[in-house]
């Protein structure tokens, strides 16, 4: 079993549903939760005029291959309404994977640890609070040590 770890956002709408609605098809199309963190309400990275975000991180239990995964959350993503028009543009739902155990995975439509995750806070708070001693496998800290040295400022808080 691999344990993966899934970052889900929204800006766009109703918010908290369309989170509830990305969990119950992730637990229909690839496993059920094992963990979730709280849901946290975090200014636009990226793009600082966009609205602000929900963001919540899901930890999974799958024998599926990251490759599956990844077309899953890709249909899921499309299920609920999910267009890609700009680059860190506003969303309906944003679902990205952080880990894959502790797979390095590097292939033209998939970059895991994800390549960004290190360097915000609001990928980094919700992580630390389910997973705060899983190690990094590319930067060998942990996830806590990460959050302490990040250098972005954005406001992310619970909800």
């Amino acid at each position: 079993m691999n344990n993966i770890f899934l970052l889900i956002g929204s800006n766009l709408g109703d918010r908290k549903l369309f989170l509830k609605q990305a969990i119950k098809h992730i637990e229909a199309d690839i496993a059920p939760l094992v963990k979730a963190s709280s849901v946290y309400e975090t200014q636009s990275w990226g793009k600082t005029d966009a609205p602000d975000y929900l963001n919540q991180v899901l930890m999974l239990q799958t024998l599926l291959p990251a490759q599956v995964v990844l077309q899953k959350i890709l249909a899921i993503e499309n299920l609920l309404g999910r267009k890609r028009e700009e680059k860190w543009g506003s969303r309906i739902i944003d679902i990205d994977i952080l880990f894959y155990g502790d797979a390095i995975i590097d292939e033209l439509n998939l970059q895991v640890p994800h390549p960004e995750l290190h360097k915000r806070r609001f990928t980094l708070e919700p992580l630390a609070e389910i997973a705060a001693d899983f190690v990094h496998p590319v930067l060998s800290k942990n996830i806590l040590q990460l959050k302490n040295e990040l250098k972005d400022n954005l406001i992310v808080k619970k909800v």
